[in-house]
């Protein structure tokens, strides 16, 4: 049986993969070379764990543990020689970039739950490390980041992940429930809203 600890790593390691993917994705879309799309892709991968890690006094996830590194430097490369000469949608990397959001919501959620912080406190570390890979990597390709589009329910997909997570483990559900409970909704969430076009009140000034 897997354990919680178990399930909670292969979840990190499939978001690095999985953000690596959209950094190469989208460095590609910018026309970068191998060595410009791996490194976005590394810190796409990096970012938000690296974030939550300094601020709440935990060593870095990727210094602690190189596996990390190599998954997301694996798979930015297999992505990069893989997918060049392929014409793929431009918008594709929205699909594992929700995927991803996902992931790493729930982890970086129940890792500050696991480092005794408080719930709110846990809840914003989920959605920061959901979504800081994300800003870095648009910041890097010049683009706008996603969460400050206008209506993209990409924080609020963060948002809702992050407090299933926090409430199904407040009401003494297992890690296990709680982490697929999470990433259904954060993921689902951010599907519905790429699907049906869902949008958030945007701010509309009187003339």
């Amino acid at each position: 049986m897997v354990t919680s600890a178990a399930l909670l790593y292969w979840i990190m390691l499939a978001g690095v993969a999985l953000y690596a993917i959209t950094g190469v994705l989208e460095a590609g879309r910018k026309g970068m070379d191998v060595v410009g799309a791996c490194a976005v892709g590394l810190a796409t991968a990096a970012g938000g764990g690296t974030v939550r890690d300094v601020l709440i006094g935990r060593p870095v996830f990727w210094i602690s543990d190189q596996t990390y590194m190599l998954a997301a430097f694996g798979a930015a490369l297999a992505a990069f020689f893989l997918l060049r000469f392929i014409k793929l949608p431009a918008r594709l990397f929205l699909i594992p970039d929700a995927l991803g959001l996902a992931l790493f919501t729930v982890s970086g959620t129940q890792i500050a739950l696991a480092a005794d912080t408080p719930w709110l406190v846990a809840g914003l570390m989920g959605v920061i490390t959901g979504v800081a890979g994300g800003v870095l990597r648009d910041i890097l390709c010049n683009d706008i980041p996603l969460i400050f589009l206008p209506g993209e329910l990409y924080a609020i997909a963060a948002t809702a992940g992050a407090g299933v997570v926090v409430g199904m483990q407040a009401i003494g559900l297992s890690h296990e429930l709680a982490a697929i409970g999470g990433f259904l909704a954060a993921a689902g969430l951010r599907f519905a809203a790429m699907a049906f076009r869902l949008r958030a009140p945007e701010w509309a000034p009187r003339e």
